[in-house]
């Protein structure tokens, strides 16, 4: 369901601040994160093109990593060699776990995502329809869904992503409301239900933040301690 206050997010495409690249730089991130990004024109793109890779098999299967006795593993779930799922951990796929990544115990991880390279996912922490594009530190409760994470974030305790609208009267599932973001007073268009945000490199959440859909966070913003942010942050922002 369109707004027809919105812009379609095709009429913004020339807009850099969608660009996979504005947010994540794709090289060094492991063969598939990197084709992945390199080959979607928007953000909005990547949950589409993930789940479609995902249910339709096109990832080599592997089976190299470690899967702890104790591990509850549900669905196709593919680990890379030198990445680990640990005993206690709940991994429901299609799920791709690249290598170097740590899925601790007490930590779920929800079908359609992909955990890039190098990443730390720990008690606590539920991830479901994303991208963590590599290097991130989850290690604390909280909640990223409907999301593309960048490299090298850090997200601290008891942070969340919001994914669906609530303000247009009782929630339903699935969800009908399409999310829209907001750029220079233009409401874009993301053709998904549900969105929760994008967070660039670099980034550090501060534990408590709670992101209002269609968040868009450039890389290297400096986030400093608040309850709630939304709306578009520019590459080198820093908000109070």
């Amino acid at each position: 369901m369109q707004s027809a206050s919105s812009v379609p997010s095709p009429a913004l495409a020339a807009d850099p601040r969608l660009a996979p690249s504005y947010y994540v730089q794709p090289d060094g991130l492991g063969l598939y994160v990197t084709a992945l990004l390199k080959r979607c024109h928007s953000v909005f793109d990547i949950k589409a093109a993930m789940t479609a890779d995902l249910d339709d098999g096109v990832l080599l299967r592997c089976d190299d990593g470690i899967v702890e006795a104790g591990a509850l593993i549900q669905g196709e779930v593919m680990v890379q060699a030198g990445a680990r799922i640990e005993a206690g951990a709940q991994v429901i796929g299609p799920v791709l776990v690249c290598a170097g990544s740590v899925v601790s115990a007490g930590a779920l991880v929800r079908d359609h995502s992909v955990i890039g390279p190098g990443c730390r996912i720990g008690f606590g922490a539920e991830i479901t329809r994303s991208l963590i594009a590599g290097h991130v530190f989850m290690k604390h409760p909280g909640f990223i869904g409907d999301s593309v994470i960048g490299r090298r974030v850090n997200i601290g305790a008891f942070c969340s992503t919001t994914g669906l609208r609530c303000d247009r009267g009782p929630v339903a599932e699935p969800a009908i409301e399409e999310i829209t973001v907001n750029l220079d007073g233009r409401r874009i268009a993301t053709g998904q239900t549900k969105f929760g945000a994008v967070i660039g490199d670099e980034v550090a959440l501060p534990a408590g933040t709670v992101l209002s859909p269609g968040t868009l966070i450039g890389p290297r913003t400096v986030l400093y301690p608040r309850d709630h942010v939304g709306g578009f942050l520019p590459s080198g922002s820093r908000v109070r």
